[in-house]
């Protein structure tokens, strides 16, 4: 789910241009001479959900005859960023797509490249239908308008080698950062090899990276107070300095590894890591003896002292739907209806969840009775639903490759390898960023 690297944008004005130049899609979209309109759909270039799409374009034919939906992956190569770049620079862009997050959005919207989703009748219909009305709320651009209509949420969760912190005399999975602290020095004592964090990935500057490790800690030190808001730095002081104190503090205590090491969670030789819901089935084949609530429990991230431990939030890793300005009127009204049809029925998510393992975008997941025998029979993902409702977005910026990079290369690197005290490393990373969205 992660991505592999961020795209880069083409220049602004040749996207517009190309976005705005068209009245149709350029493959095969639009209405024919009988009447019928043919929007095109991109799937993620995963198989499984290509055919659930495939699946849903079927069923909603049956009830729409007038509308036929052409579904086909985005290509991979070198990016599905790239190809979608290519697509509308070359006026070929499809109707619709997935797998699209806020960053990459906020660089299309920029370039006005795609639909405000609120502007084409039936968004609020669909809202109220699906029950998201409060989930998409943190998805709201910086220009009130919504680009991207989220298809899953995936609250980030820690992970924790609970029978490791048994074995040590911790029997509760720390909230606080004093609580996990106070578990790095019993680990210590009794396995000085072992370490809380095991992952080379807190020493990498790689943009994509800083949404599983720094943000899940600032959205729960914030409250989920947003980190930028359109071109404007916002993000809570307190709350920044506070997560890499705490990072500081677990450098100084021998905590972190910061170097490559082959599943370190797994082995033991790490008791702390970020975890996705698609974890799971590829542990089921190389780690079966992982079992929930047996060697390994999951929580929300760890906040500061004297914050609230309940109501956490934490980041989500997240993709949607966007709707191109490319696509005509007609277009756009059956992407709308296609949607709807989609989202209006429960049992549709139901067989996305069942399908991807990636937990839709719904304000009543983990109430809706319609979930319920599923995670039931998944108990592991149930956390992931719990938390939908708290899970917040990647911020919605064009520049986001570049800001990311900021706060790792300034803060997060430096701090985890004790080279910069956390206070130094906050304030260099301000003004890196600051002098980032001036440009």
């Amino acid at each position: 789910m992660k991505m592999k690297k961020a795209a880069s944008l083409f220049l602004t004005a040749t996207i517009a241009a190309s976005a705005l130049a068209g009245c149709s899609t350029g493959n095969g979209g639009g209405k024919s001479a009988d009447g019928k309109t043919t929007i095109e759909f991109w799937a993620a270039p995963n198989p499984t959900q290509q055919v659930y799409w495939k699946e849903m374009a079927e069923e909603f034919e049956k009830e729409n005859p007038k509308i036929d939906v052409k579904v086909s992956p985005i290509k991979e190569s070198p990016t599905s960023e790239a190809s979608i770049q290519s697509a509308i620079a070359g006026k070929s862009a499809p109707t619709m797509s997935e797998n699209i997050n806020r960053g990459f959005a906020a660089q299309l919207a920029e370039s006005k490249a795609l639909v405000p989703l609120n502007e084409v009748e039936g968004w609020d219909k669909l809202l109220k239908n699906r029950n998201m009305t409060d989930t998409v709320k943190t998805w709201k651009f910086a220009d009130d308008n919504q680009y991207v209509m989220p298809i899953y949420s995936n609250p980030m969760l820690f992970g924790w080698r609970i029978d490791i912190l048994k074995e040590v005399g911790v029997n509760e999975i720390p909230k606080t950062y004093s609580e996990v602290l106070d578990a790095v020095q019993k680990l210590k004592a009794k396995h000085p090899d072992k370490y809380l964090w095991a992952k080379g990935d807190l020493a990498d500057p790689t943009a994509w990276k800083r949404w599983f490790d720094f943000f899940m800690l600032y959205d729960a030190a914030s409250g989920g107070n947003n980190f930028i808001e359109g071109d404007k730095f916002v993000a809570e002081d307190e709350a920044g300095l506070n997560v890499l104190k705490f990072m500081g503090d677990l450098q100084k205590e021998d905590a972190l590894l910061t170097k490559q090491a082959t599943d370190p969670f797994e082995s033991g030789l790490g008791i702390f890591t970020d975890l996705g819901p698609w974890t799971f089935s590829y542990w089921e084949e190389k780690f079966p003896e992982m079992k929930y609530n047996e060697t390994f429990g999951l929580a929300l991230p760890p906040v500061p002292d004297g914050a609230d431990t309940e109501n956490v939030n934490t980041f989500a890793d997240t993709k949607g739907i966007v709707i191109y300005a490319s696509a005509t009127e007609e277009e756009r009204k059956a992407a709308m209806e296609f949607m709807n049809f989609v989202y209006s029925n429960p049992e549709n998510d139901l067989k996305w969840l069942e399908t991807t393992k990636l937990p839709p975008a719904r304000d009543d997941l983990s109430s809706n009775e319609s979930f319920k025998a599923f995670f039931d029979k998944n108990p592991e993902l149930k956390p992931y639903a719990d938390a939908v409702p708290n899970a917040i977005p990647s911020i919605d910026n064009a520049k986001y490759n570049e800001l990311q990079t900021h706060i790792g290369r300034y803060a997060v690197n430096p701090v985890v390898k004790g080279e910069v005290d956390p206070e130094k490393g906050w304030k260099e990373m301000k003004k890196a960023i600051k002098e980032e969205l001036k440009k």
